[in-house]
């Protein structure tokens, strides 16, 4: 198989995110290593759609989620396209695989009082470490942005006057985001603690480690992962449940579909009318909860 190159086209060509390299890479590697034991198949010309679909029901029968055999199907997609723009390949096996089909799950949210509390009740301590780690929840909250998006913010993206943050999202498109005056006043107060221990000459990225390095994904996932423990029993808690929370309280409060999408950097509305099922999901509970009939 010609990963090495394929690896190199989404990074250098397509550049793709660090993240999603590595997923591809542990995608391409898994199939290549059931080729290899199943059936002895070491090139692209001999892969046949028939050996995708064993791959499927081994996975199938490994219980990995039909989400993720999914993911991983794409990633096949897009590494059999390269190999007919390539001219390796004369047809596309993918075409005649069939993905199993995914339940809708709906995204893990936050109530709008347990961050509430998060942000008034919870001490996070006024030293750098504090100052920051509330800082990263409280701009991953109020703005929706990706992990990705925050680590790589620096200060030439942040409008304080403006109210705006300068936000590269997916595809390297730029979006501008906005911030309320608290928000704003918030990310000075932090900046004034940073610059004390690490001045803005030495370091230009808005949110770094107490060593001074640059932010780091695991070290994000950590931060907010302990916070949102003290708070909420939901098993996730990831960075993405804040941008999860942040687009469904909008929808619940009435933001219309193509804002939050702007908000959000979403290329389709497909992808954020998932927000939409979770405040009928809302509507619902209350609806149970509240109306007498609704329990006859």
């Amino acid at each position: 198989m010609k990963l090495t190159n394929f690896f190199a086209y989404i990074r250098f060509e397509k550049r793709f995110s660090e993240h999603t390299i590595k997923a591809y890479e542990t995608d391409l590697t898994q199939f290549q290593l059931f080729l290899q034991d199943t059936y002895e198949i070491k090139k692209d010309e001999d892969i046949e759609h028939l050996h995708i679909r064993a791959w499927i029901v081994d996975l199938l029968e490994q219980k990995i989620t039909t989400r993720s055999i999914n993911r991983k199907l794409s990633t096949l997609k897009s590494y059999f396209q390269f190999l007919i723009k390539r001219a390796v390949l004369a047809a596309n096996p993918m075409l005649k695989v069939i993905a199993p089909k995914v339940g809708k799950r709906l995204p893990i949210v936050i109530p709008a009082d347990r961050l509430e509390f998060l942000f008034e009740q919870v001490e996070f301590g006024n030293d750098f470490k504090g100052v920051r780690d509330k800082m990263i929840l409280e701009l991953l909250y109020q703005t929706g942005i990706r992990r990705s998006e925050l680590i790589n913010l620096t200060y030439q993206n942040i409008d304080l006057e403006g109210l705006t943050i300068k936000v590269l999202g997916k595809g390297n498109k730029e979006r501008l985001v906005p911030i309320s005056h608290k928000l704003s006043r918030a990310l000075q107060n932090y900046m004034t603690v940073k610059n004390a221990d690490f001045p803005l000459e030495l370091f230009n990225f808005l949110f770094i480690t107490e060593k001074g390095k640059k932010l780091y994904p695991k070290k994000v996932y950590s931060i907010v992962n302990h916070y949102l423990s003290l708070v909420t029993t939901e098993e996730q808690r990831s960075p993405h449940v804040l941008r999860h929370s942040f687009a469904t309280h909008l929808s619940n409060n009435g933001a219309d579909l193509n804002a939050i999408k702007e908000l959000l950097g979403h290329s389709n509305l497909a992808a954020t009318q998932v927000y939409t099922h979770n405040s009928i999901e809302r509507l619902k509970q209350i609806y149970q909860q509240a109306h007498p009939k609704a329990k006859e």
